[in-house]
């Protein structure tokens, strides 16, 4: 076949391309291939101790037992799918439990919503007993205040010490951190003096050691300079502790409309990203003070609000690829009663029925704030109290294991037919679909939501899994 372009032309633009697509690919490596915690646990740094995750997982055991002792009322507090079919007699629920716990399917057979539901409730328990808390944020913001300088130097010192306690324990979970206030004028010496003696105490107490995964959260982030600082320090901390180079990441809170969008209208959200120098590991959004920036009343600062679901997608869009994972903000309406009883005596029918509905209530707006984060892609976020473990758990599992024998369906049949377009029911997928199936088993598998053989029930094997591509999958069964 006669070309009419000249080898030069070829070379230059085959030159052009190859450094523009090595380029591309440095900027977008694609998502992490580690674990990403469901939940950052935020906690006063005044109350922080060695051995304090177990104490908070028993708590929130008590706080589940206390207010849904049986899976049926659980279900029905949450609103769980199907739940209105549940009994709510002691008797029924305690013949429904005895039968799927001696079936031999889970009671999969038996009701459907019975099944998903205790089995829901029964992972929920045993994460609690197992690893209560993903991740801890040792909090000198919003959980802590302002105090005097004489005060935080102490709680510095005081929480820095118990960290290494716990190190040395064994007791923490697979990720910590610290929060320190933000580098606006307001605060920015009494910041850096807090990381400063935090960093440094640590640091001589273990021999230059930080627990793995360790990062520092900076809160209310208004320009790029203030995370490039952040990461001068670290590297100056890094040096002077004997730390290794690069050991503390970037945890950087989106919580005002600048971090969004900058003074000349460019996008800020890769920019900030950018000046922590490789260092920044994640990107949390901020409800409430975003949507303060934005002048929205209290009344409607909530955690579905349209402007938060614009921002949360001006994140997830620019950061997409990049490694950098997303969290987003809490829910702030407590599950907890008003009504406490004094010392030796107990509270009335009326005041326990108040307290249960109070709970009720707020475990059901934080599992639907969750499963609104979920369905946007966003599969971490925030708790601020051990009784909202019980749900941040219990909405993640029911958002994988509600989907999962419809995405086992496509799965398994994309899967058979390999390189070729299926079509289950009147749902078409492609290969960009395939790879949304395969996401979703990773992340189900990752968080405890799904075991190992739901997983490998769909046909996929685990080194394809591993491979977490499902264009490398489907040339392997092609090939």
């Amino acid at each position: 076949m006669t070309t009419s372009l000249p080898t030069a032309t070829l070379s230059t633009t085959e030159q052009q391309l190859a450094s523009a697509n090595n380029a591309f690919n440095a900027a977008y490596p694609g998502d992490r291939i580690d674990r990403q915690p469901v939940h950052t646990l935020y906690g006063g740094a005044h109350l922080f101790k060695a051995g304090v995750q177990a104490k908070l997982g028993s708590i929130a055991l008590r706080n589940l037992a206390g207010y849904a002792p049986d899976f049926c009322t659980f279900a029905r507090a949450i609103g769980l799918k199907g739940s209105e079919t549940l009994p709510s007699d002691a008797l029924q629920i305690a013949a429904l439990t005895s039968a799927i716990e001696a079936s031999d399917d889970g009671g999969a057979s038996l009701n459907g919503p019975a099944h998903l539901a205790h089995t829901i409730y029964s992972r929920v328990c045993d994460k609690l007993k197992a690893e209560p808390i993903e991740d801890q944020r040792i909090d000198f913001e919003d959980g802590y205040g302002n105090r005097t300088d004489e005060e935080e130097d102490g709680h510095a010192i005081q929480a820095a010490g118990q960290l290494a306690e716990a190190m040395a324990q064994g007791s923490l979970g697979p990720f910590i951190g610290i929060r320190i206030k933000p580098f606006s004028e307001e605060s920015r010496r009494r910041s850096v003096r807090t990381l400063d003696m935090f960093i440094t105490h640590l640091a001589k107490t273990t021999g230059g050691k930080v627990p793995n995964g360790f990062v520092i959260t900076l809160p209310k982030i208004t320009i790029p300079a203030q995370v490039t600082a952040l990461a001068d320090l670290l590297d100056a901390l890094e040096a002077a502790n004997g730390i290794e180079a690069g050991a503390i990441g970037i945890d950087l809170m989106i919580e005002v409309t600048q971090a969004i969008f900058d003074k000349d209208g460019n996008n800020a959200v890769p920019l900030i990203v950018q000046a922590g120098r490789g260092r920044v590991v994640s990107c949390a959004f901020g409800t409430y003070d975003y949507t303060a920036t934005c002048n929205i009343t209290a009344a409607f600062q909530t955690h579905t609000h349209p402007a938060c679901d614009f921002a949360r997608h001006v994140m997830q869009v620019s950061l997409a690829g990049t490694g950098v994972t997303l969290s987003d903000g809490a829910t702030t309406v407590m599950p907890i009663g008003p009504h406490r009883a004094p010392k030796g005596q107990s509270l009335s029918p009326q005041q326990l029925a108040e307290n249960r509905e109070v709970v009720h209530s707020g475990w059901k707006l934080h599992f639907d704030n969750i499963f609104h984060s979920l369905g946007h892609g966003y599969y971490q976020g925030w708790d601020l109290n051990p009784g909202q473990l019980p749900i941040r758990y219990a909405a993640v599992y029911a958002f994988f294991l509600d989907g999962l024998a419809d995405a086992s369906l496509r799965l398994n049949k994309f899967l058979g037919q390999a390189a070729q377009a299926t079509l289950v029911g009147n749902t078409f997928d492609d290969a960009a679909t395939g790879q949304g199936l395969l996401n979703f088993f990773l992340r189900g598998l990752a968080c405890g939501a799904l075991t190992e053989d739901e997983v490998l029930a769909t046909g996929i094997t685990l080194a394809e899994l591993r491979s977490r591509s499902f264009v490398q999958i489907v040339a392997g069964r092609a090939g």
